[in-house]
């Protein structure tokens, strides 16, 4: 199967107060290479990006309910009327709550869902395979060493 990347642009809003915010130009970013993380990149257009990655499963519950803690946390909600997804980010330069809209977060997430379906990630990552691979037996390859005893019993030592 072939990398997919899976990408939206779209205008967050940087939450100042209850009555102020700014407009945030970022990009939702899927990389079915990485396939448990999503990439938000912020200031897209600017000289210094900020650039944040977290789960996906966060952001895909955060749509229908409150979740996260410690630096990210994703709640839905509405503001006048409108539905949006609440993204609060902390670090130690700062903290920030963001707004995103609803409608096109959860688009640019199933986009992502169909290409790695919910319980697949490790399939793609080809763990499985790779586990399959570093624990079979190599033939030829010091069998006798596998089949010896690494810890002798003390009854061999015939009191010498």
């Amino acid at each position: 199967m072939y990398p997919t990347v899976v990408e939206r642009e779209l205008q967050l809003k940087l939450i100042l107060s209850p009555d102020r915010s700014i407009p945030v130009p970022a990009r939702l970013s899927y990389d079915s290479t990485d396939p448990y993380a999503i990439h938000v990149t912020f200031h897209i257009n600017s000289d210094h990006p900020v650039n944040w990655t977290f789960a996906r499963e966060l952001l895909v519950e955060g749509v229908f309910r409150p979740c996260g803690h410690g630096d990210v946390r994703v709640w839905p909600t509405k503001v006048e009327g409108r539905s949006v997804v609440l993204i609060a980010l902390s670090s130690p330069d700062g903290d920030a709550l963001l707004e995103a809209p609803a409608a096109q977060v959860s688009t640019w997430l199933e986009r992502t869902l169909r290409v790695v379906p919910p319980g697949s990630e490790a399939e793609q990552l080809g763990i499985d395979d790779g586990l399959a691979e570093l624990l079979a037996p190599t033939p030829g390859c010091h069998d006798d060493l596998w089949l010896r005893d690494p810890w002798p019993s003390d009854e061999s030592m015939d009191g010498e």
